[in-house]
């Protein structure tokens, strides 16, 4: 059975202590209940701290956390999920940088 393949790793730290990480893999089949073959882990934070993550795991399927709020996630591309998580990230230090 061919396994996982690493297509992207990610990791940058900035000054602030914030921390992102994205990772990709292409999966020989789905992660149940999503229908595409990638494993993803997107996120940004602190240690200790989950600002924002976008991930798919079994049993919940593509979703995405936004502070302690979870929500589903639809699936088009790795690159659309990269846009959207970027956006998310932008959105979020916008409003660290407000408080």
């Amino acid at each position: 059975m061919p396994e996982a393949e690493k297509i992207l790793d990610v990791r940058n730290e900035f000054q602030d202590g914030t921390l992102l990480v994205i990772r990709v893999w292409s999966v020989p089949a789905p992660v149940p209940p999503s229908v595409h073959r990638f494993k993803y882990s997107f996120f940004f934070g602190r240690p200790g701290v989950r600002l924002v993550l976008f991930d798919n795991e079994r049993g919940k399927g593509d979703h995405k956390h936004i502070r302690e709020i979870e929500t589903s996630y639809y699936f088009e591309s790795v690159e659309k999920l990269t846009a959207d998580f970027l956006a998310a990230v932008r959105a979020v230090q916008a409003e660290e940088e407000g408080r």
